[in-house]
């Protein structure tokens, strides 16, 4: 419900108005580039403005779906701002889905329109063949005569490139509208689509500020995708609040990652650890000049501390930062900084700003100090709900607080260390093993450039603890040889059982591992 209170219009805070605040206080200041094109804050803004009187304009109405289906590009960015400045609903979807996937989002959703790179056509064809939606690309795009009636044909990039073009109107939005709907990864059933106002997206940019020290003399590269949470609502749009200058790439392939940085003069990246061991493996990593590197972020999953001592060892002018969070709190709950790092490497940190995080038992009592429980939160950054879904929406919040499914422990001082997620915990014979503890371990071999350990099913222990390791180049290890270096540092129990050497491991296009693929495909072999 809008307010009409005297002055509800100047204290509006959505992330419009945001945006409006940084163009005004920036102006012509260098924004984004993205190949060859910049944008000033200015004509960011201005171009927001352009695109959401198009999709307006097109027939769309306040709280309509609009899915974004596309890889990284200044178009993307742009149909998000000017969908939340139209007071539409963004839903971004994972370019890599396949098209039942891509369907069963844009229709759970209730999408009215499809936004999308043309080169995904193909993916959309059972889609456009209902009849009942919208479609549109981000740049370039062009529709085959008679195949949609009533298509937007809408092209993101042209519009906001035209200055002659109108300019929305303001819009009667507020902050408690819904921003977007963000669908989780969906890496062990159907995912949910978490629901995020302006406001919560508002609260968690204001948290990334304080917390990763954004600010306009930063020069921010960013390659991973935009579709997921941790790149755009973690660094991309806090560092565009904060005035910095933001390079854009489509993915993060390590050989034009590491020139955009010396190029560029790159000072913060960010990255999943994945990405990090890839970087750290090329071998222009120590041909190229990373030394404006001041900031290194990492999260989105578990960063192994013997990677992390090379990252340390290797770039000794840029201090870490680990975030830890998911989709649902948008997506920041915990920071470990570089500071923080010297006493307590394999720590999440401790709660961000506007998060209030413990640890419970199954009772919701706290979990005392070096005790495993579930990792909770209180925070004005969390969804309102999952999508149509009122059942998984009681669950999540069941006791007052949000349920992350994470297995962590807190220590006296408030800092978290996530043990893992609670679907990833081994069951070994009755007795509970951390898959990341023996990750650990085998990581420090030096044979080892990546690793991944799950559970397959066993006639003796249930569960069997099951490595599935990725080799250095020219070095060699045997089974034998890495569950011989793990008896060093770990018990008996949880040394594992099988040893599977792999070429590459399975991950999505936000650099997140997954582990569901690994057990599925070595549970065929096994069986």
């Amino acid at each position: 419900m809008l307010d009409e209170t005297p002055g509800a219009r100047a204290r509006r805070n959505t992330i419009g108005d945001g945006l409006r605040r940084a163009a005004s206080r920036y102006r012509e200041r260098a924004a984004l580039r993205y190949g060859e094109r910049a944008w000033s804050f200015r004509a960011l803004d201005e171009a927001a403005d352009r695109v959401a009187h198009a999709l307006l304009h097109k027939g769309l109405a306040k709280g309509d779906r609009v899915a974004a289906y596309g890889r990284n590009s200044d178009a993307y960015l742009l149909l998000w701002l000017g969908t939340v400045r139209a007071g539409l609903v963004h839903v971004p979807v994972n370019y890599a889905l396949t098209p039942s996937e891509l369907g069963y989002i844009v229709r759970q959703s209730g999408a009215k329109a499809v936004i999308s790179d043309a080169a995904l056509d193909a993916n959309l064809a059972e889609l456009q063949a209902a009849g009942d939606l919208m479609f549109g690309h981000f740049e370039d795009g062009h529709f085959e005569d008679g195949h949609f009636e009533d298509r937007l044909g809408l092209d993101v990039l042209a519009t906001a490139l035209d200055e002659t073009a109108r300019r929305a109107a303001d819009q009667d939005i507020a902050d408690t509208d819904l921003a977007q709907i963000l669908y989780t990864s969906g890496t062990t059933a159907a995912p949910k689509g978490a629901m995020l106002t302006h406001r919560a997206i508002l609260a968690e940019y204001e948290s990334c500020i304080h917390e990763l020290d954004f600010g306009p003399n930063d020069k921010a590269l960013a390659a991973l995708p935009l579709y997921h949470s941790a790149q755009m609502h973690c660094f991309s749009m806090p560092q565009l609040m904060a005035g910095a200058t933001t390079v854009l790439l489509q993915a993060p392939e390590p050989a034009t990652v590491l020139r955009l940085i010396e190029e560029h003069g790159i000072t913060s990246f960010f990255s999943p650890p994945t990405v990090w061991i890839s970087l750290l493996r090329h071998e222009d990593f120590d041909r190229r000049d990373l030394s404006t590197l001041r900031h290194v972020y990492y999260g989105a999953s578990i960063m192994p501390v013997p990677v992390l001592d090379e990252l340390r060892r290797r770039l000794p002018n840029a201090g870490p930062y680990n975030c830890y969070g998911q989709s649902e709190i948008a997506p920041l709950a915990t920071v470990l900084r570089p500071e923080e790092h010297l006493e307590r490497p394999a720590s999440a940190g401790r709660p961000v700003l506007n998060v209030e995080t413990r640890v419970v038992d199954a009772e919701m009592n706290d979990c005392p100090p070096g005790v495993q429980g579930e990792i909770v939160h209180r925070s004005p950054q969390l969804l309102t709900g999952y999508w149509d879904k009122p059942k998984e929406t009681a669950e999540v919040f069941e006791g007052g607080w949000f349920h992350s499914g994470d297995v962590g422990v807190m220590d006296e001082a408030g800092y978290l260390t996530i043990v893992d997620r609670i679907k990833d915990v081994i069951k070994t014979g009755g007795i509970q093993v951390a898959s990341r503890e023996v990750e650990e371990a085998l990581f420090t071999h030096p044979a080892v450039s990546e690793v991944a350990v799950i559970a397959l099913p066993d006639p003796k222990w249930v569960e069997a603890v099951t490595a599935v390791v990725v080799l250095r180049r020219d070095q060699a290890a045997t089974e034998a040889d890495l569950i011989e270096h793990a008896r060093q540092t770990l018990a008996p129990f949880k040394l594992p059982k099988r040893v599977f050497f792999v070429e590459a491991l399975p991950r999505n296009t936000a650099g997140k591992l997954l582990k569901r693929e690994l057990r599925k495909s070595f549970a065929e072999q096994v069986d």
